[in-house]
């Protein structure tokens, strides 16, 4: 039987870049962001590099009557809802780029790609004057502070001095500049804390004849793994903007993207690594597998009738995706596990954001490991803490305002990964204890054996 075509209609967005051989950043990074972003992503190459995690090694630049006849093609066929630039290289093909942008209706991101993170040159300096221009066509400029410093003859190296940046920037003609704080090391201007990021956002306010600042703050990530972490954030916000996301909104969400993207990079190459351009796609495709995961676990637990180690108030069990970060991205049991004269039971399925503390818990523990992906409360007395020896693996304890802290204090400081966080408690609150593994079996063979460990007493 002959079937229907059922095609889909996704909003269309152009990257005109340099093409890195290493995956990592240029068209390849931005076609897989617009992707990961629910956007068919379209190219125009102004360069080919030999590249990879390590460095440059040679670039080739593409003549400009073929870079136009590439724009040309695309915007000829396709309704095009935003347009990003990326390496230009040159100041013939800036100028070929100002040209083909010049009476583009849409949303135009320039990312003012000028020197590689491994410190390679990818501008020639003469054409850094040259790149103003296509400036008065941008709706929003993205440079981290070493190339805000090339654009502005300023000194970068604060958040004041990023602002003060991101206006110079729009006074030479952009609409917006969002000046990147990953390369300012110092005083964030917040809290006075360098672990810290602080993204600057300055938006022309023409009818008022003023700018408008708005700062994106997020928790630095402990690496040098950021290849293509420029390309990417320029093209995610382009992405959502072809979505008809105000700016605002797409640098936010923007922001927060390239946030997982770093923090679950990519370990490839003799390199510090590649972003993770498709790492929300990833999470969600790994609920699935996680939830049924859950299911293993509790249905063991309910064929071997595991009530010894049930709370008075229940037992939870959950488990992350590899690159869970909320926990609305956490899945476990809703209602939780509880005794009844029939056994053990659950009054509800395994769903995702079931709002459990111990969702939270295991948020906290990820921080310090983040390998640990599965979680389940226990009841907690002496006879437990006695046959928490009997794990095979470190029992580590923590104390705090409440379970979250807790958690996040026994695990900050422990020296591996451990297979039991005991909650010592509080004011008010009793002593609790929460097993942990990388794995669904694991934590099924922790429990398991805990619970044989109780009725043998």
């Amino acid at each position: 039987m002959t079937r229907n075509h059922a095609p889909a209609s996704l909003p269309v967005a152009l990257t005109i870049a340099g093409s890195d051989s290493g995956g990592g950043a240029g068209i390849q990074a931005d076609l897989k962001t617009m992707e990961a972003h629910d956007v068919f992503g379209t190219s125009a190459i102004t360069a080919t590099t030999a590249q990879n995690t390590a460095g440059v090694d040679d670039i080739n630049v593409l003549p400009t009557d073929h870079i136009a006849a590439q724009y040309d093609a695309v915007v000829d066929d396709f309704a095009v809802g935003a347009i990003k630039t990326g390496m230009l290289a040159t100041a013939d093909v800036i100028e070929t780029v100002t040209d083909c942008v010049a009476d583009f209706a849409g949303p135009v991101v320039v990312d003012p790609v000028m020197v590689a993170a491994t410190g390679d040159r990818l501008l020639s300096e003469e054409a850094e004057a040259v790149y103003k221009d296509l400036f008065d066509h941008a709706t929003l400029v993205t440079p981290n502070a070493d190339e805000a410093e090339l654009l502005t003859d300023r000194t970068v190296d604060s958040v004041e001095a990023a602002d003060a940046a991101g206006r110079d920037i729009v006074g030479l003609g952009a609409d917006a500049a969002l000046v990147k704080g990953g390369h300012i090391d110092g005083d964030s201007g917040t809290a006075g804390d360098s672990d810290e990021v602080v993204d600057t956002l300055v938006i022309d306010e023409s009818a008022t004849d003023a700018t408008h600042t708005e700062q994106f703050i997020h928790p630095r990530i402990d690496t040098d793994a950021t290849h293509g972490s420029g390309c990417t954030l320029s093209s995610a916000i382009a992405a959502r903007l072809a979505h008809e996301e105000t700016l605002t909104e797409a640098v936010a969400g923007g922001v927060a993207f390239m946030e997982r993207a770093v923090r679950y990079g990519i370990d490839a190459g003799s390199g510090p690594g590649s972003v993770h351009h498709l790492v929300e796609m990833r999470e969600r495709a790994d609920r699935e597998a996680t939830t049924a995961a859950v299911e293993r676990v509790v249905a063991r637990l309910v064929e071997a009738n595991a009530e010894t180690l049930v709370p008075s108030g229940g037992m939870a069990v959950v488990g992350a995706t590899p690159y869970a970060e909320s926990a609305a991205e956490i899945v476990g049991v809703d209602g939780r596990l509880s005794s009844t004269r029939t056994g053990l039971r659950h009054n509800a399925g395994v769903r995702s954001g079931v709002g459990s503390d111990l969702a939270h818990q295991l948020l906290a523990a990820r921080e310090a490991f983040p390998e640990l992906r599965f979680a389940a409360t226990c009841r907690f007395d002496d006879a437990v803490e006695q046959s928490l020896d009997t794990l095979d693996g470190t029992v580590v304890r923590g104390e705090g305002d409440d379970p979250t802290a807790a958690v996040s204090n026994a695990t900050s400081e422990a020296a591996e990964r451990p297979a039991a966080i005991v909650d010592t408690g509080g004011d008010g609150r009793q002593p609790g204890v929460m097993l942990s593994a990388t794995t669904a079996a694991t934590l099924r063979e922790r429990l398991l054996a805990l619970h044989e460990a109780l009725i043998t007493e």
